[in-house]
């Protein structure tokens, strides 16, 4: 017993040629890219793009501008630091030129105190 909708060989060929003519007659009707309208679709899209491409291009150039002011910001950082830091070597330094020659006053007022008192001896024995 064969079932109502069970269709035959022959129905169904004729149903896939109808549906492929079908589809067929909907891309022959679909607008030409000659048509007004599909003109102004594609410029409107052409028009999106190049928006994008320049919001892009915009981005980028921030991007590369805050980068070189990154860069500048920290070439001056680092020059601020090398100057503190050269400062307090110099000051370092002083410190340290200071206590040498404080040293070397100290030990010639030894050797003067020293001699004068070799003086005085020899000046009293006679």
């Amino acid at each position: 017993m064969r079932h109502p909708s069970d269709n035959g060989f022959a129905e169904r060929r004729n149903s896939a040629a109808e549906a492929k003519k079908q589809l067929l007659a909907k891309f022959a009707s679909a607008p030409k890219s000659t048509d007004p309208a599909m003109r102004e679709r594609l410029a409107a899209r052409e028009a999106i793009a190049a928006a994008r491409e320049a919001r892009r291009a915009e981005r980028e150039a921030s991007k590369k501008a805050e980068h070189e002011r990154v860069l500048i910001e920290a070439a001056a950082l680092a020059a601020a630091a090398e100057a503190d830091e050269r400062a307090e070597a110099e000051a370092r330094q002083a410190v340290i030129n200071d206590r040498i020659s404080r040293v070397i006053a100290d030990e010639a007022a030894r050797k003067a105190e020293r001699d004068r008192r070799y003086a005085a001896r020899k000046a009293r024995r006679g």
